[in-house]
């Protein structure tokens, strides 16, 4: 199930309330923020987790996601705006 970000009724970005342990069953209650990463879509997370695996390379992401370098390259200077549009609101 994936995670939640948005409020359904008004499109505001969620913050987590509650924490939970499933072993002990201690619950952790606050308002909490959502992890940056958390509001990027699923195949962001995933190039991000791919481009920390291939140690920052992006001839090596190129080449494990059979796209081109150029590709890449957009791909990731997308991902490095929007992290410094998310920093410039906070």
């Amino acid at each position: 199930m994936k995670l939640p970000i948005l409020c359904p009724s008004c499109q505001s970005k969620l913050k987590v309330k509650t924490l939970s342990c499933e072993q002990c069953l201690t619950k952790v209650d606050g308002n909490f923020k959502m992890p940056v990463l958390a509001g990027f879509p699923e195949d962001t997370q995933q190039f991000i987790i791919e481009f920390v695996k291939n140690s920052g390379s992006l001839k090596e992401m190129a080449k494990t996601m059979s796209l081109s370098y150029p590709t890449v390259r957009n791909r990731l200077d997308e991902i490095i705006n929007t992290l410094k549009t998310i920093e410039n609101e906070h």
